[in-house]
């Protein structure tokens, strides 16, 4: 599985720790930008994230940063087949994957530090889908986007 990582001005510096971090961890990824801590739109990044990811769901999942974690969720929840959870701790990136299917991690610069932020990746990462009594409720979240939007796989 690769990493397909973003992040607005404000998750820079934390996206630059993490790359570090899976650098040094082994872990195969993709760097969407942005490339400074000039100011820029977190749409734009979690976006291009989302898309990545929902055009190989089997091969990615992605991480979005910006300072809260919320805007770049809500942005990459925008495209249909993304399932972006927005952690603050290791059990909500581990429930978001075990329970939701979660396929994007949002995190807030603000709200967590690195060392957590490692924590957070290692968790989401480290965690697969359940299936099974969870499976009804994905379908249910997938014929609702589907109900709602003209691009739904």
């Amino acid at each position: 599985m690769k990493v397909l990582i973003g992040a607005d001005h404000g998750g820079y510096e934390l996206k630059q720790e993490l790359i570090s971090w899976m650098r040094a961890q082994g872990i195969d990824f993709l760097d969407y930008g942005t490339h400074s801590s000039d100011a820029v739109d977190y749409p734009d990044f979690a976006l291009l994230v989302a898309q990545g990811v929902v055009s190989a769901p089997d091969e990615y999942v992605g991480i979005v940063i910006d300072g809260a974690g919320c805007g770049s969720a809500i942005t990459a929840n925008k495209v249909p087949g993304a399932r972006a959870a927005a952690c603050y701790c290791t059990f909500t990136a581990k429930n978001s994957r075990q329970h939701n299917a979660a396929n994007i991690l949002s995190l807030g610069s603000k709200a967590v530090g690195a060392e957590n932020a490692k924590e957070i990746v290692a968790a989401f990462l480290g965690s697969e889908f359940e299936g099974g009594r969870h499976a009804r409720r994905i379908e249910k979240i997938m014929a609702i986007e589907h109900r709602f939007s003209k691009e739904a796989p």
